[in-house]
């Protein structure tokens, strides 16, 4: 698991991300992201619509 820090761009706060995954998902400026929040888990999930995988903030399984 990465450690990414949140930035500040304009008035909003962001997350970037590496760039490996920006060219193993072919990410480009102007994508639709389609963002699943689960506050439960503390969980944030982003899916590229046009691109055929999934790519998901969270890489290690929950302890139950």
């Amino acid at each position: 698991m990465q450690k990414r820090k949140v930035i500040k761009t304009g008035n909003s706060l962001a997350l970037t991300i590496p760039s490996s995954l920006i060219t193993t998902f072919d990410v480009k400026k102007g994508d639709l992201v389609l963002v699943n929040i689960d506050k439960e888990n503390a969980i944030i999930t982003y899916q590229f619509p046009s691109r055929p995988r999934q790519l998901s903030l969270v890489s290690e399984d929950k302890e139950e």
